[in-house]
């Protein structure tokens, strides 16, 4: 069942007038709605080139958070073979929000870590939500030491809204696990890949995607904070969520034109969500292509390579 965004209604509309169609012929083998069908199909798929073909940011936002989107752990089912899953910080607890360990990409050894929101409601209650909590964060420096250490690639994939914001987590030291994560992405002496799959909040996602190479998919976002909590400190309203998505510049396409990241994965017409199998080609495809750019650069050089390129951020602006 395919879930609609808001400003999705009018294709709604049609694509369950084309379903309807073919129902009334699977309940009447003598009715032929093929051409009625087919040409409610092509007026479906005009009026989806037409809505994603020049997205505002807050409906990339939506798109970004959109339920049916691929998760981490689509992402780690099809990408890598022989995944073992690492858990818990060695410190407090196992930080559900996060999941990583051991795997093979194209029969590279490497370490994966990334959020996983959850594809339901019972996955995203046990997930948190993707928002990770300290030990989630010690986890992921638990994991890129050990890379750091057998010299295995790291790839990191996004989705988190922020980091929980939960007395609990304050009491653990929540920023200053956050911290250390990104230093530790900072330091490490191996090739660092990350790729922000949907959403990318505050120092949650600075903490993963602190690399030499970052990615985007289409309609994902990254950014300092989110719309909402935004037009909340900046004019005392939640609703001004839309000016705050364009102020905030947080779509993949601002990003590269902005150098914070360095590369934008293209998504299928309509959004990841439609097609699963062509994102999760696609995403490896360019996970493929940036570990072949670092593949020849010692540690000192990957080291220094990280470094300039977040020293670098902020040198180059937009015209407002």
């Amino acid at each position: 069942m395919t879930n609609y965004l808001d400003f999705e209604k009018p294709l709604a509309e049609i694509e369950g007038k084309a379903e309807e169609l073919r129902a009334l012929a699977r309940a009447n083998e003598e009715m032929d709605v093929t051409e009625e069908a087919a040409a409610l199909d092509a007026k479906a798929e005009q009026l989806l080139k037409d809505l994603y073909q020049d997205l505002t940011p807050w409906r990339k936002c939506q798109v970004a958070r959109h339920a049916n989107r691929p998760h981490c752990k689509d992402y780690i089912a099809e990408l890598f073979t022989e995944y073992t899953p690492l858990a818990g910080d060695r410190n407090f607890a196992d930080d559900l929000a996060v999941m990583g360990g051991l795997a093979r990409f194209n029969d590279q050894p490497v370490v994966v870590i990334g959020h996983e929101k959850g594809s339901d409601t019972k996955g995203r209650i046990t997930h948190n939500f993707g928002m990770a909590r300290p030990e989630g964060y010690r986890k992921a420096i638990r994991l890129m030491e050990m890379a750091g250490r057998f010299g295995l690639p790291v790839i990191t994939l996004v989705d988190t809204a922020g980091a929980y914001p939960g007395k609990g987590a304050e009491e653990r030291g929540q920023s200053e696990a956050i911290a250390r994560s990104t230093e530790m992405c900072l330091k490490i002496g191996v090739p660092l890949i990350s790729v922000i799959i949907g959403e990318g909040g505050s120092g949650g996602a600075v903490a993963f995607a602190t690399a030499n190479r970052v990615a985007m998919l289409e309609h994902s976002i990254y950014s300092v904070i989110s719309p909402e909590g935004c037009a909340s400190i900046l004019w005392k309203d939640a609703e001004k969520m839309r000016e705050a998505a364009e102020a905030l510049r947080l779509t993949a396409q601002d990003l590269l034109e902005l150098d914070v990241i360095d590369r934008i994965i293209s998504e299928p017409m309509g959004g990841a969500h439609r097609d699963t199998t062509a994102t999760l080609a696609a995403v490896r495809g360019a996970i493929t292509n940036m570990l072949a750019e670092l593949s020849d650069m010692d540690a000192a050089a990957l080291i220094k390579d990280r470094r300039e390129k977040f020293i670098a951020i902020g040198s180059k602006g937009l015209a407002a």
